[in-house]
């Protein structure tokens, strides 16, 4: 008795899979899987979830991996990225062709110890980014419990964190830059924005304009706005203690004075504390202040941005 063995893609009407596989063959240096045991073996992730997917991808290269994205777009077939499957709610498992950066493009490309910045391919898995990194006394703080075969594209796509990232950040808080490839082809390198890059992305108009609109308007709509500025924050409360990480834009400036005493340590960027009676410090990273309940009220002014460890 014949079943399905999985529910069809909203793109079955438009897609010859043995089109897209021989198309793939032809223009990959890669692998290319649409046998039934790679589909079979991909359908699951670290979940209970089990999708079939059209076909696999090994890409070698950056190359392939355009070229990957390229033909799928043209076969109407849908893409789903994935590292070491170790996803616990169904992320790396669709009916989609499945990109598996792991076995190839599993690169530590640089370690920057001075600026403390490691450039990596997708496929790294997180403990050979951290035994290389310890080698010059850093680490990659985010550490989920699947660490020692979780990838850094994988962590990127879920955000992870683990038992340190209350105190040193998820993913996205250790993230200084990425080059990011669009369905539609879109190549973008994308990292903190200034005002002026903000401004000149749009002036040029097109498919990046469009896309960093669409941001900042998600910021606009879900940050706490100051009377200049968007703050943004993360919190976990046990009874009356409060822990936070907050970001400042440039050009922040609080819309209140604050006497709730707390400890604040400034992780990134420039934060200018400005007391009611008009005397200002500058703090900069690694610097660090407490103020009791009631000892001074004071804002927050960031002219660069600034990212904010705080305990109240």
């Amino acid at each position: 008795m014949s079943q399905t063995v999985g529910p069809p893609s909203s793109h079955a009407a438009h897609l010859d899979p043995s089109a897209l596989e021989a198309a793939l063959r032809r223009h990959l240096r890669g692998e290319v899987r649409f046998d039934s045991g790679s589909r079979a073996l991909y359908a699951t992730d670290g979940s209970n979830y089990r999708q079939v997917p059209i076909g696999v991808v090994i890409p070698r290269d950056k190359e392939d991996v355009l070229a990957t994205v390229a033909l799928c777009r043209d076969h109407h077939a849908p893409l789903l990225a994935r590292g070491g499957g170790t996803s616990l709610a169904g992320q790396c498992c669709n009916a989609a062709v499945v990109l598996d950066f792991s076995k190839y493009m599993a690169t530590i490309l640089e370690i920057d110890a001075a600026r403390r910045i490691a450039r990596v391919e997708p496929g790294v898995v997180l403990d050979t980014l951290r035994a290389a990194a310890e080698k010059h006394h850093l680490t990659f703080a985010p550490d989920p419990a699947t660490h020692d075969r979780c990838t850094l594209g994988g962590m990127i796509g879920n955000n992870s964190c683990g038992v340190h990232s209350i105190m040193a950040g998820k993913t996205d808080d250790n993230i200084d830059a990425l080059e990011i490839l669009t369905y539609d082809g879109q190549r973008l390198h994308v990292g903190a924005t200034s005002a002026d890059d903000f401004d000149r992305f749009i002036r040029e108009g097109g498919r990046r304009a469009e896309i960093y609109t669409g941001l900042k308007s998600l910021a606009d709509r879900y940050g706490e706005p100051g009377e200049t500025g968007i703050a943004r924050w993360r919190t976990v409360e046990q009874g009356n203690i409060r822990v936070r990480m907050v970001d400042y834009s440039a050009g922040y400036v609080a819309d209140h004075w604050c006497e709730r005493g707390h400890v604040l340590l400034v992780l990134e960027g420039e934060l200018i504390t400005e007391l009611r009676d008009g005397r200002r410090f500058t703090l900069g990273p690694g610097v660090s202040y407490e103020v009791a309940d009631g000892d001074g009220a004071h804002r927050s002014v960031s002219p660069k941005g600034a990212r904010l460890f705080i305990v109240d």
